[in-house]
């Protein structure tokens, strides 16, 4: 199963407004809107997804400032699995560009996960426009 559970009203809307059947890879409805994070688990009962849930939940303010939509996908047959191949549990950050940006094994905290967008290019940006 695939889901997204995070995401700012106007970014959603954004990546709707492109239309069905226009994206090319699943995220590309998210192209220099969004950064994705995909969480991959291969189950719903998998304690480090239990983790990694608790963690977006404390923070979803932090995730919303950084235009991150976070999507969870415990299906095998996917095409985010295909397109990013985890092993098990995997946490992946995708750029606004389309990029894979951050990958680990592991629960990330929001915090380490703001440190990494925060330095990316475009962040800083964003950040110097106030956007």
């Amino acid at each position: 199963m695939t889901r997204s559970i995070l995401s700012a009203a106007s970014l959603f809307a954004a990546a709707l407004a492109a239309g069905p059947g226009v994206a090319d890879t699943p995220l590309d409805p998210y192209l220099w809107v969004a950064r994705p994070v995909i969480v991959f688990a291969d189950s719903d009962r998998d304690p480090r997804l239990a983790t990694q849930l608790e963690e977006f939940a404390r923070a979803e303010r932090e995730l919303e400032d950084r235009d991150v939509v976070v999507i969870i996908d415990t299906d095998p047959e996917s095409a985010l699995r295909t397109e990013l191949r985890p092993r098990d549990f995997m946490f992946v950050l995708v750029g606004k560009d389309g990029e894979v940006k951050y990958r680990k094994p592991r629960p990330v905290p929001v915090r380490e996960l703001s440190r990494v967008i925060d330095k990316m290019p475009m962040r800083q940006q964003e950040m110097r426009s106030g956007s």
